[in-house]
C-alpha cells in the first residue's frame, strides 16, 4: 500500500515537473501563435488607429499576427476588465490610455479594475496634447486675455467637453479652481457635436485634443490660446503652453500597452524591446504626427509602472475638485 502511494506521488511530481518544463519551454519560444491587442474604444477612434498601426509593425517584429479586438464601453473599463481577467501568457494585451488607467478607475464608483495590481506595464507609446481653443467671436487670443475676460463677466461664458470626467472636462476644471472662474460646463457625447457648436459660436471655449484641434487651427476656424502640456508642442510650435501663463499647468493624455498582471518578465521585456524598436523609428514618429500625437521619451516597463502610480493621486485630486462621478 505504502509503495503504491509512493509511486503515485512520484508520478504526480514528475508530471508537475514535466508540465512546468513544458510551460517554460513554451514561454521561451514566445510567441508561437497570434497575439490579441484589445482596444477599449470603437473602430475608427484615435486609439484604434494607433493600435492598428502598432499591430502591423509588432507583427513584423514578433513574426506572428496581431489581431485588433475592439471592446468599447464604460469609459474603456469593459476592455480593460477583459484583459485583466485573461491568461497572463502574453497573448492578450491592452491598448491602454490615461483614461483607462488614470481617470476611469477613479471616476466609476465600482471600478472592475485596479490599474496598479491588475496589469504589467510594457511601454508608453505616445502622448496626446490638448489645445485650449476659442470660437472666432471670442474676444481673446491668449490665455491671459481669456482669464481676464471670464473673470470680468462671471457666468457669461461656457465651455464644452465630451463628457463629465473626460480630460476635456477635467483640464478646464483645473483652471476654474485655480482662478475661481465661473464657466458653464456643457457636456457632449462626442468631439464632433461639441466642435460643431464651437465652430457655430454656440460654445465659447473648449479643450480639444490635438487630433481634432490642429487642422481646425490651421484652417483658421478656431483661436488657439495654449496647450495643456508644459512642453512646447512640435505640432504647432507657435502655440505656447498654458504653463507660460499658469505656472505648473502640465497635463496630457497618453497611450500605451499593458499585459495582465503575472505575465512572465521575459515576455514583458521581449515585448518592450520590440516596441522600443518601433517607437525609435522615424517612420513611426511621422505616423504619430499624422495622428496628432507626439512621441514620448522611451521608458522601461518599470518606469512606465512608476508613471502610472505617480499620476493616480493627481487625477484623484482633479476628479474630487470637479465633482465628476459615474455610478
Amino acid at each position: 500500500m505504502m509503495k503504491s502511494a509512493f509511486l503515485l506521488l512520484r508520478f504526480a511530481v514528475l508530471a508537475m515537473v514535466a508540465t512546468s518544463a513544458s510551460l517554460a519551454s513554451a514561454q521561451d519560444n514566445y510567441p508561437t501563435r497570434p497575439i490579441k491587442l484589445v482596444v477599449p474604444y470603437p473602430p475608427g477612434a484615435l486609439t484604434d488607429l494607433l493600435a492598428r498601426a502598432l499591430g502591423q509593425r509588432l507583427a513584423i517584429e514578433l513574426k506572428q499576427p496581431v489581431i485588433i479586438d475592439n471592446k468599447a464601453g464604460a469609459g474603456t473599463l469593459i476592455g480593460a476588465e477583459f484583459v485583466a481577467k485573461s491568461l497572463a501568457d502574453g497573448y492578450t494585451l491592452l491598448m491602454a490610455t490615461s483614461t483607462t488607467l488614470g481617470i476611469s478607475p477613479l471616476l466609476y464608483t465600482n471600478s472592475p479594475i485596479d490599474p496598479i495590481k491588475d496589469f504589467e506595464p510594457i511601454s508608453r507609446v505616445g502622448s496626446v496634447n490638448f489645445f485650449l481653443v476659442a470660437n472666432r467671436e471670442f474676444k481673446a487670443t491668449t490665455v491671459q486675455q481669456m482669464l481676464e475676460a471670464v473673470e470680468h463677466a462671471p457666468g457669461k461664458y461656457n465651455y464644452a467637453s465630451v463628457g463629465s470626467g473626460s480630460p476635456h472636462h477635467l483640464f478646464m476644471e483645473i483652471l476654474k479652481a485655480q482662478y475661481g472662474l465661473s464657466l458653464q460646463h456643457v457636456p457632449y457625447k462626442g468631439t464632433a457635436a461639441a466642435l460643431g457648436d464651437l465652430l457655430a459660436a454656440r460654445i465659447d471655449l473648449m479643450f480639444l485634443d490635438a487630433t481634432a484641434a490642429v487642422p481646425n487651427i490651421q484652417a483658421g476656424k478656431v483661436i488657439a490660446l495654449g496647450t495643456s502640456s508644459a512642453q512646447q508642442t512640435t505640432l504647432l510650435p507657435s502655440v505656447p503652453p498654458i504653463a507660460a501663463t499658469v505656472p505648473g499647468f502640465d497635463w496630457m493624455a497618453w497611450q500605451g500597452i499593458v499585459a495582465p498582471a503575472g505575465t512572465p518578465k521575459t515576455t514583458v521585456m521581449l515585448l518592450a524591446a520590440a516596441l522600443e524598436r518601433i517607437e525609435a523609428s522615424a517612420e513611426f514618429k511621422e505616423e504619430l504626427h499624422r495622428f496628432g500625437m507626439e512621441p514620448l521619451p522611451l521608458q522601461s516597463p518599470a518606469d512606465f509602472a512608476a508613471a502610472i502610480s505617480a499620476e493616480r493621486p493627481r487625477w484623484a485630486s482633479v476628479i474630487k475638485t470637479s465633482g465628476a462621478k459615474v455610478e
